[in-house]
């Protein structure tokens, strides 16, 4: 390397952590690994990670509040923002639509991985034995 310049290793692992047939880490696909990026952020409250205390959203300690515009605006504003401070190097988030689908809490997000510039929606649903009270 010339110079000062630094290289940036990035280092994907899946979630769950899988050993490949060759006794390696398994690399996931790019896109899924992406997922699961924006899934961990969403649905890891602050302070659950010792050595990461600010990490996730707290978005599951909104949901059992009452459903009104602010509410859902707060929720919008802090998905967007936990994915923009944890991901930003990662994707741009477009949109994000939080609703209640059949007791579960659906989060939709379009956003844009910068690593191709490829527009994606994905949808995610809070982990099982977390229902939606309105």
């Amino acid at each position: 390397m010339a110079g000062n310049a630094k290289r940036k290793h990035s280092v994907e692992v899946g979630f769950p952590f899988t050993i490949d047939s060759y006794g390696r880490v398994a690399d996931p696909d790019y896109d899924l690994h992406v997922e699961q990026m924006i899934e961990l952020v969403l649905f890891t409250a602050p302070g659950e990670r010792v050595n990461r205390p600010e990490f996730g959203c707290g978005l599951l300690q909104l949901i059992f509040g009452p459903d009104t515009d602010a509410v859902a605006s707060a929720t919008d504003y802090l998905v967007q923002t936990a994915l923009s401070r944890w991901l930003g190097d990662v994707i741009r988030v477009r949109s994000v639509e939080v609703r209640p689908v059949n007791s579960q809490l659906q989060v939709r997000i379009s956003y844009v991985v910068l690593r191709d510039q490829q527009e994606r929606v994905s949808t995610f649903e809070a982990p099982a034995g977390v229902p939606w009270e309105s």
